[in-house]
C-alpha cells in the first residue's frame, strides 16, 4: 500500500465518480481503475461498487476511508517531525480557525509571524468553532482559533474579548427592535443561543427577520446599506461610522461579549515550530483597531 493510495481512496470517496476523481488526481481513468483494483487485491475485499450513476463504497471501503484520514494525518505529522530534525524553524503549521477569525484576525497575525519566521508555512482549515475543538482533540490540527469556548481542551488561551452591538443605519432605541427588520447570519449555535436568550429576556415577541445570509461579512454589508439591523461583534464594525450601535447588556448589567481563544494540545506543543508559534501568539498585540480592513 503506497502513500498515494490513501489519497486515491479519499478522493474517490469525495467525488463518488471515477472520471471526476481521475481529473482531481491528474491520472488517466484507466490508470486510476487499475490502481483501485490493485488496492482491492491487496486487501482482498471489494472497496466500491460501480454503476452508471457512479460508485458506492462498501462497508469495507468506508472503513478504509476512515483509515485514509488517519494515515494521511499521521504521515503529515511524521514528515513535519523529520523535517524539524534537520532544519531549524522550518516546516508547516497545521492551523484551524472559524470563518470569522480567518477573515478578520489571522491574516495580520500570519503576516507578522512570517516576517520573523519566513521558512515556516501554514496549512489552514476553516470550520465552525465547535469543529475546531474536535480537530484539536483528534490531532488533525496543531493549533486552533475559536470564537466560542466549547470546552474539553485543557490548553486554552484567551486572546481578546469584544462586546456585541446591535447595529443599524438609522438612530434607534433597543425597545424599537421588535418592529425593525432583522438580518440573521449563520453562526455557531452557542452564540445563537446566547443572543436568543438575551432576546427572550427583553421581548415577548420573536424578532422580525427580513433576511438571512450565509456569513457575518455579508450581514455587515446588508446592515451598512440600511436593509436591517443585526447583532455584530465590535471589531467587524470598525470603520462603519455611518452605523448606529448599542451594546447588548444582560440582566446583570454586564455587556455581552464574544471571546476569542487559541487552543492546542500537549503533544503538538512539543514540536518546536508549534511551540514557537504558540509563544508568538501569546505575545502578539491583537490591536482590534487594525484587525478589520473595511472593503465597503
Amino acid at each position: 500500500m503506497e502513500d498515494r493510495d490513501w489519497h486515491i481512496i479519499k478522493v474517490l470517496h469525495n467525488e463518488k465518480n471515477i472520471t471526476k476523481a481521475a481529473q482531481v488526481l491528474y491520472m488517466s481513468q484507466p490508470a486510476l481503475t487499475s490502481r483501485l483494483q490493485h488496492i482491492e487485491r491487496e486487501f482482498e475485499v471489494r472497496i466500491v461498487h460501480r454503476s452508471t450513476k457512479g460508485i458506492k463504497f462498501t462497508p469495507e471501503g468506508e472503513y478504509l476511508v476512515e483509515c485514509a484520514d488517519k494515515m494521511i494525518t499521521q504521515l503529515h505529522h511524521i514528515k513535519n517531525e523529520v523535517h524539524e530534525l534537520y532544519n531549524e524553524n522550518t516546516g508547516t503549521l497545521e492551523i484551524g480557525a472559524s470563518n470569522y477569525l480567518t477573515m478578520y484576525t489571522l491574516p495580520s497575525l500570519f503576516e507578522a509571524f512570517s516576517k520573523v519566521y519566513p521558512a515556516i508555512k501554514f496549512r489552514l482549515i476553516t470550520d465552525w468553532s465547535k469543529n475546531i475543538f474536535s480537530l484539536i482533540y483528534n490531532q488533525k490540527i496543531q493549533v486552533g482559533f475559536a470564537s466560542i469556548d466549547y470546552g474539553g481542551c485543557k490548553n486554552r488561551y484567551k486572546l481578546y474579548e469584544e462586546p456585541i452591538y446591535i447595529a443599524y443605519k438609522e438612530p434607534f432605541d433597543l425597545e424599537d427592535l421588535p418592529n425593525m427588520p432583522r438580518i440573521e447570519y449563520a453562526s455557531d449555535y452557542l452564540l445563537r443561543a446566547q443572543l436568543e436568550r438575551w432576546w427572550r429576556e427583553n421581548f415577548r415577541h420573536p424578532p422580525r427577520v427580513s433576511m438571512q445570509v450565509s456569513n457575518i461579512e455579508n450581514c455587515k454589508r446588508m446592515v451598512w446599506h440600511g436593509l436591517g439591523y443585526s447583532p455584530l461583534p465590535e471589531h467587524i464594525l470598525r470603520g462603519c461610522d455611518n452605523l448606529y450601535k448599542l451594546p447588548l447588556i444582560d440582566q446583570d448589567g454586564q455587556v455581552i461579549t464574544r471571546k476569542t481563544y487559541m487552543i492546542y494540545n500537549d503533544m503538538t506543543q512539543d514540536l518546536s515550530i508549534v511551540s514557537l508559534f504558540i509563544d508568538f501568539v501569546k505575545n502578539y498585540n491583537f490591536n482590534l483597531n487594525l484587525l478589520n480592513d473595511s472593503y465597503l
